[in-house]
């Protein structure tokens, strides 16, 4: 008689955080989905392809980002139970400021007496540069669950299913000093029910490669994916594109920090772009480069071509104390706006990163320096966050072994708040300040401004930009969480709250979540067609064709003066 096939159940989650009222941030669409689960997600897939775990047992994999997707628990938990207890509950990509949420989330698969693991950054920040564990990571253990640090590639995320499946997991898997290779693994890929919660169902994301060898200190990336770079191949990139394109999928981010450091990006663009040529696949891309890309000789015309339309890059400050001090001694501030210039000779939308609090910062330093990226870079979108020491940070090493105090909430570690004394700003007032920065580069006569540059460049990409605008100048003023964490119609639950706070009464509850959802959308829609108008308005504007300002003027230096 055949043995009796069994089901085995990898359960991969990526958990949210929560706001300020203590609920789990979730959307019916959020704006973009997780690396990392897309990464554990294939691994996972490949597992049940290649059957691990023998013939007799099937595994089945549920993978969800809950930022858009809320976790069925008791489904879960029946779906597990009914087919004879085998699982593996993993907790996905965690976030410092997610970790909380983690703990909550793993308590009734614990409860059950499932096995959980959970990986992500905090976790392998925190072993790579603490010397013992904190108290979140040491209660984590408490209650059972491992830990994972590192990659999980060549065999190792096999290797955990494996000890899973046989209840031989262990306490600790460290994997952070021999970091894999990733050319020929399984591809990220998420499936069909999470993309439709990303954007607008029709965008991905991925990683072409890993590893930095800058040292920024309050960058965690360097002390978890070390400092040689790993990259995966023009196949690689084939296969990721292919896969989407029979999910109808054509828009991703690639989450490298810096694609031009890849040493194959000519070859990942010419692929590309012969998939556009021969089989007509037209991607979409948004890209993370450092400011020194416009000096590697045809890379920028190469990434518009391979269909490259959206650059984030890392300007972080403009003033050279604070560069200096944080280890960015790359970037170049007299080199801001040639660079961004030499990206505008396309129809390319530009994100710049921005740090607030550094040391020096002040109230009346940041309101200037906010001014100079409005008045002199060519920007498209700025993307504020607060100057935190990140678990896993050379920031946060320090502070820790020096006993300095830092905020214990691992929640409020999202880069909106502070988390430790400022030495030439209250709390409140470093708070003000970044809400002001929001409101003073999103003015509607700035936004005006960016529209007027983008259209005298020549550049269509009208509705990215106008959506983008929106996007970015809405969610920080009106509703207190970072774009990156936004979406699209607020999903609570009234017994989600976290465990610390009080269950609201229904009563209460429920009429005040429903006035904040209609709230919400009203707000929400008034201000993006205001910023839909405006930009329709510019376009029209005859005097728009011959607009110029500072910002989108050729640089003019001593040596070319000469």
């Amino acid at each position: 008689m055949a043995p009796a096939i069994k089901r085995f159940h990898v359960i991969l989650i990526k958990p949210t955080h929560y706001d300020v009222d203590g609920y789990p941030i979730q959307w019916r669409h959020n704006w973009i989905a997780s690396n990392s689960l897309a990464c554990l997600n294939a691994l996972a897939l490949d597992c049940r392809d290649r059957a691990v775990l023998g013939p007799e047992t099937v595994i089945v994999v549920h993978a969800m980002d809950e930022i858009s997707q809320r976790v069925p628990v008791q489904e879960l938990l029946a779906g597990v139970e009914r087919d004879g207890g085998g699982a593996l509950v993993c907790l996905v990509g965690v976030q410092s400021n997610q970790f909380p949420r983690a703990l909550d989330i793993a308590t009734p698969f614990l409860d059950a007496g499932l096995p959980v693991m959970a990986g992500g950054i905090h976790v392998s920040g925190c072993i790579a540069m603490l010397k013992e564990l904190p108290p979140d990571l040491h209660e984590a253990q408490r209650r059972g669950i491992s830990l994972f640090a590192g990659e999980a590639e060549q065999g190792r995320f096999e290797a955990v299913l494996r000890e899973a499946h046989t209840d031989t997991l262990q306490p600790v898997y460290n994997h952070l000093a021999h970091p894999p290779e990733i050319q020929g693994e399984p591809v990220p890929m998420l499936p069909r029910a999470t993309l439709n919660g990303s954007g607008w169902g029709d965008m991905s994301i991925f990683d072409m490669g890993r590893g930095c060898p800058f040292v920024c200190s309050f960058c965690t990336i360097i002390n978890v994916h070390g400092h040689k770079s790993r990259f995966r191949t023009p196949d690689d990139l084939e296969r990721i594109i292919l896969e989407n394109d029979r999910l109808g999928v054509h828009q991703f981010f690639i989450t490298d920090d810096n694609l031009a450091r890849n040493r194959n990006w000519e070859a990942l663009f010419d692929r590309l772009i012969e998939l556009r040529e021969t089989r007509g696949i037209k991607v979409r891309l948004q890209v993370q480069v450092d400011v020194q890309v416009h000096r590697i000789a045809g890379f920028i015309d190469k990434a518009v071509g391979a269909g490259v339309d959206q650059v984030f890059m890392g300007l972080e400050s403009v003033n050279p104390e604070n560069l200096a001090g944080a280890g960015k001694k790359q970037n170049h501030i007299e080199e801001y706006r040639e660079m961004m210039l030499a990206w505008k000779r396309h129809p390319v939308v530009l994100i710049g990163a921005y740090i607030i609090g550094f040391p020096n910062d002040t109230p009346e330093s940041i309101r200037q320096d906010v001014e100079f990226l409005k008045r002199e870079l060519p920007l498209d979108l700025v993307y504020f966050t607060v100057m935190q020491p990140l678990p896993g940070s050379k920031d946060h090493q320090e502070l820790w072994e020096s006993g300095v105090w830092m905020d214990p909430d691992m929640n409020k570690y999202d880069t909106t708040q502070p988390v430790m004394a400022h030495p030439r700003m209250t709390a409140e007032e470093l708070q003000q300040a970044y809400l002001d920065a929001w409101r003073h580069f999103y003015t509607f006569e700035h936004m005006e401004t960016i529209f007027r540059r983008m259209f005298a460049l020549g550049s269509n990409k009208k509705l990215t930009t106008a959506n983008r605008l929106f996007w970015f100048s809405y969610f920080y003023p009106y509703m207190g969480i970072h774009p990156i964490d936004g979406g699209i119609h607020p999903v609570r639950k009234r017994t989600d709250r976290r465990p610390s706070m009080p269950r609201e009464n229904p009563i209460v509850f429920y009429p005040r979540n429903l006035a904040r959802v209609a709230l919400q959308k009203v707000t929400s829609r008034l201000h993006m067609l205001r910023v839909h108008r405006l930009m329709t308005r510019v376009r029209r504007d005859p005097a728009t064709a011959t607009y110029r300002d500072s910002a989108i003027s050729p640089v003019v230096t001593q040596e070319k003066a000469a």
